[in-house]
């Protein structure tokens, strides 16, 4: 479980091709060694084991499940991922509760600078259209962040300049894809009364 406060990145080093999915190397400053092996870590907000580390490089297996369901199937060498340690007992949760289970992915369609904050325009399926809520909580390429406005091809948020340099939205621009969860338990309250219909 992770709540969605980003303070690491990570840089893709090498995509390895397997029959039924794809091996990442991850390299970071994360504090981790041999002993953290089968630990999760959220990669862009994808829940994956760490498998392997050897000088500050970590390994992950994706399976094409993974894969199909977020934008990892266009990850390249190169390309920067946000990265965040499984929560400990006892730790604040500053953002919001997140599975790192991701549900789709979304497509910018804007990033306006407003004042020091930056506006993101993003586009989904309609299909999760419908489970956004606007002042809801959603978790961005693995960063808690707050609906601001819901729109008619997805919905827009805020970013603070402190959330924009720590993380790897300041690489995000027009036509990019991103990792999109939506908050758990919305989706709970929302089964929950159509069960009872």
């Amino acid at each position: 479980m992770f709540n969605g406060i980003i303070f690491n990145k990570g840089l893709i080093t090498n995509i390895s091709k397997r029959t039924k999915g794809i091996n990442i190397f991850v390299k970071s400053n994360l504090k981790l060694g041999n002993k953290d092996i089968g630990v999760s870590i959220a990669c862009d907000g994808v829940c994956l084991t760490l498998i392997t580390i050897k000088k500050k490089i970590m390994e992950f297996y994706l399976s094409n499940e993974t894969v199909k369901r977020s934008k990892f199937k266009f990850l390249k060498k190169n390309d920067l991922i946000n990265l965040e340690p499984p929560l400990k007992y006892g730790q604040k949760i500053s953002g919001h509760i997140c599975q790192g289970h991701v549900d789709t992915t979304g497509k910018v369609l804007s990033v306006k600078k407003v004042d020091k904050s930056y506006i993101f325009d993003f586009e989904i399926n309609s299909k999760e259209r419908k489970n956004i809520i606007e002042k809801a909580s959603i978790c961005i390429n693995g960063i808690s962040l707050t609906i601001s406005k819901v729109t008619k091809k997805g919905f827009q948020i805020w970013v603070i300049p402190h959330t924009y340099k720590l993380t790897n939205l300041a690489r995000v621009k027009k036509g990019s894809l991103v990792n999109i969860e939506i908050d758990i338990l919305s989706k709970y309250v929302k089964n929950f009364f159509n069960a009872k219909k």
